[in-house]
């Protein structure tokens, strides 16, 4: 005997039109209000930081770890400075300054 079906409820997992608007906001309120001053990022010295404050990786033999979690950190790090500068929102004065630094090492 086979088993006993379900029926599908008429309801379905979208969102309606009216919980985006309200997720999203109202684009007429937007217009009226004056923009939010653009605020430029400036890339951080060390991505690892911040983790490496918290202590050594809790499990053992976290050395090897400790190395491929430190190129993700970094990794996720390069991928923000590089959505910031295509999004103009880099700080170019302290990248110019660096680059200024290598040439007199390199000289």
């Amino acid at each position: 005997m086979s088993p006993a079906r379900r029926r599908r409820s008429g309801r379905s997992n979208k969102p309606s039109a009216q919980q985006l608007r309200d997720f999203w906001g109202d684009d007429d309120l937007l217009d009226d209000e004056e923009p939010e001053p653009v605020r430029v990022i400036t890339p951080g010295v060390d991505p690892t930081a911040l983790v490496e404050s918290l202590g050594p990786l809790p499990f053992p033999g976290a050395g090897l770890a400790h190395h491929y979690f430190q190129a993700v950190y970094e990794r996720a790090a390069g991928l923000a400075v590089a959505l910031a500068a295509a999004a103009g929102l880099l700080e170019m004065s302290s990248l110019s300054d660096d680059a200024d630094d290598d040439e007199e090492f390199a000289a």
